[in-house]
């Protein structure tokens, strides 16, 4: 198992993570597989969307802000109800092909961290079967 050590610096961010994985799997040296990605926190995820033009990352971030509001009366006592949810919703892992030593992505897709609760202190979790 590799682990990816991350800094976010703002509370609500999206971090590129497509390079990093490449690394792995050209160091790994496997051909053929599959790649497990896995987000251990509760207040970040993982998702595969475009990477071809910045502004999707800013377009994702808001319509989250715009469908789970701050400052509403959530439950959850410690005040990063918003940033649980927003997780739920995205997910903690993915699964990618291996072939011929590549991610096995689409044309314009990339891998993404979505911190909801930053900034913090990260780790990503790469295995490659």
């Amino acid at each position: 198992m590799e682990i990816i050590s991350l800094k976010t610096n703002s509370k609500n961010q999206i971090l590129d993570l497509t390079n990093k994985i490449d690394y792995i799997i050209k160091k790994s040296m496997k051909k053929d597989g599959i790649c497990f990605i896995f987000c251990p926190h509760t207040t970040a995820a993982l998702s595969i969307n475009e990477n071809a033009d910045p502004s999707v990352k800013e377009d994702i971030l808001n319509s989250y802000g715009e469908i789970v509001k701050e400052g509403k009366n959530y439950l959850h006592m410690e005040g990063n109800a918003t940033a649980h949810i927003k997780t739920v919703m995205t997910g903690s892992s993915l699964n990618i092909f291996i072939e011929n030593g590549e991610l096995k992505l689409g044309t314009w897709q990339g891998i993404y961290f979505c911190e909801f609760d930053g900034p913090r202190d990260r780790e990503v979790w790469v295995k490659i079967i």
